[in-house]
């Protein structure tokens, strides 16, 4: 498989197809495979849901429906919002990371935001704590736009041959100064907070009128962004079930 991502159609939700009143725990809700990591005192809520509005070609998307707004993210330094992924080392080790021949990573995607303006994707090392970010930048509001992000390859720490967490891909949707601050990282380096994200990033949290979308999340060796590698729903279903399987009961 060319593609990373587990799900990245979004076509796989055995949790639930809705859950309400987010923003407080960070955790997998209904999405298989996409976590949403939180931080701070996050007044911020809002309801995660699979949805039919999609670009051409896809079936369902990941929406996130705000329903409690951050209108001052100045309130709190340490608030955040991220969608992720995070992939285990044994699936990784086609990137050469550590060595040198590291190979780079392009990450295309569909994206519907209710922001225009600056926004932030980065890969983490959670075994050696290095990162690397990027943006994309949202020309329309409220449609859909395909955006894609290159990172370079990382010629320093290997990712273990094992299946403990090896790269996490994060899509910014909200961040205050502690990510903002800092000098903004867009080589690979040691992970320092205030590095990880650009300050010019958008707030998708500030009205309760604000819908994100995402779905045709791809990764994939190389700088070039390829066509969505799709894939059966029986396929797509067992490779989510390596990760959480859901046995209905009687």
């Amino acid at each position: 498989r060319k593609n990373f991502i587990f799900n990245g159609d979004m076509a796989i939700c055995q949790r639930a197809t809705s859950a309400s009143s987010l923003g407080a725990t960070s955790g997998y809700h209904v999405q298989d495979r996409w976590r949403l990591s939180l931080g701070g005192s996050n007044t911020v809520r809002f309801t995660m849901s699979q949805d039919p509005e999609t670009p051409d070609g896809f079936a369902n998307s990941m929406k996130l429906d705000c329903t409690t707004a951050e209108t001052n993210l100045g309130d709190s330094t340490s608030d955040y919002v991220i969608v992720e992924q995070r992939l285990e080392g044994l699936d990784l080790q086609t990137l050469n990371k550590g060595d040198s021949d590291a190979r780079a990573l392009n990450v295309s995607f569909s994206v519907r935001s209710p922001k225009t303006g600056v926004h932030t994707v980065t890969l983490y090392d959670t075994s050696n704590t290095r990162s690397i970010s990027t943006t994309y930048t949202i020309a329309s509001a409220n449609t859909w736009e395909n955006h894609s992000v290159s990172f370079a390859g990382d010629t320093s720490g290997a990712i273990p041959n094992d299946n403990t967490e090896g790269l996490t891909l994060w899509f910014w949707l909200m961040a205050s100064t502690n990510y903002t601050s800092g000098t903004f990282n867009t080589s690979w380096a040691s992970h320092v907070a205030a590095n990880a994200c650009n300050s010019s990033q958008v707030n998708v949290f500030d009205s309760t009128d604000n819908n994100f979308y995402l779905t045709g999340v791809q990764m994939e060796l190389g700088n070039t962004a390829t066509e969505f590698q799709h894939e059966t729903y029986a396929e797509n279903l067992a490779r989510c079930q390596r990760y959480y399987e859901d046995w209905p009961l009687g």
